[in-house]
């Protein structure tokens, strides 16, 4: 089984997120924990494998340089009509 969005404890968190709006929380943490990861696994693991990550292009060019992502859904527009 591979697993997406376990190289970060943000990314964890987001999937969590998602997973809980679409109500299978338990079924993603449960991936989570038989893929080993912990809850203190706080540091992403591919700062551990990479150490000197900072002088990579990639690191900077996904950190600072991501192309803009258009929602699918405005969400503060359900939002805001859901509590009118």
């Amino acid at each position: 089984m591979t697993l997406i969005y376990v190289g970060s404890k943000c990314q964890r968190m987001a999937a969590e997120t998602a997973a809980e709006e679409l109500g299978i929380k338990d079924e993603v943490q449960q991936c989570y924990r038989d893929f080993g990861v912990k809850w203190y696994h706080y540091i992403p693991y591919f700062m551990v494998k990479e150490p000197l990550f900072l002088f990579k292009k990639m690191f900077w060019s996904r950190t600072f340089l991501e192309d803009y992502y258009e929602p699918k859904f405005d969400f503060r527009a359900i939002f805001k009509s859901q509590i009118a």
